[in-house]
């Protein structure tokens, strides 16, 4: 039996790295590859919103990484989540969204959640899902979103300590209010891990290490 292999979908080459090594952790017997594709971030922050364009043109990525042999999708971006959603309708063999399981994670967790992203074109999606993650769930939430204004721009800056200190002051102020906190961006994970031992009061979600997990249990390869 060929090992399996698993092509992983980016909107920025920053994340590449990051999900190598999760899958080096969490998938060492399957097979993966990247694609790269910064237009479909870019033209939706510069639209504001996802346009029909960008959901054909990840589609289309999409199906190109399984007919390169792919058995399975992985798209890291959650701006572009609905255009999975479309995607997994297309193609027999799996598109898979990595914030789906932080979004039912969360809703276990508790019913005040909070949800920060550093675009608005990022929190709009991040917080339906998780509000349809509760519909599916049959639970009562309230999703209270924060955006944490300065912070993306200065990671295009190249000032990441800007960045990580304005989503750090964002995620202390709102975990006074909530039961649990999403993270919409998989770039905003490392902001937890280098917070002291003890500063979180409120569990943090993050899709990275949740999002490659779910492709084992995909791949059938044993528990996660």
């Amino acid at each position: 039996m060929r090992p399996r292999k698993l092509a992983l979908l980016h909107t920025s080459p920053v994340l590449t790295p990051l999900f190598t090594a999760l899958c080096a952790q969490w998938l060492p017997e399957v097979r993966i590859f990247h694609t790269v594709d910064e237009s479909l971030i870019k033209n939706t922050i510069e639209a504001g919103r996802l346009q029909k364009t960008t959901v054909r043109r990840l589609a289309s990525l999409a199906g190109s990484a399984l007919e390169s042999g792919a058995d399975a999708v992985l798209v890291t971006c959650s701006s572009v989540g609905p255009a999975v959603d479309l995607a997994q309708q297309l193609y027999d063999a799996p598109v898979l969204r990595v914030d789906a399981p932080m979004a039912r994670a969360a809703v276990r967790q508790g019913r005040r959640i909070g949800v920060l992203a550093t675009l608005r074109t990022t929190l709009e999606p991040t917080s339906a899902l998780v509000r349809r993650a509760a519909d599916e769930a049959e639970r009562s939430i309230e999703v209270l979103e924060c955006l944490c204004e300065g912070a993306f721009d200065a990671v295009l800056a190249g000032d990441t300590a800007t960045h990580d200190r304005l989503v750090s002051a964002a995620l202390m102020e709102r975990m006074r209010e909530v039961d649990v906190i999403v993270l919409a961006q998989a770039s905003m994970a490392r902001v937890v891990a280098a917070l002291p031992p003890g500063a979180l009061t409120v569990p943090v979600l993050s899709s990275p290490e949740s999002g490659i997990r779910q492709v084992r249990d995909v791949f059938g390869l044993g528990t996660s």
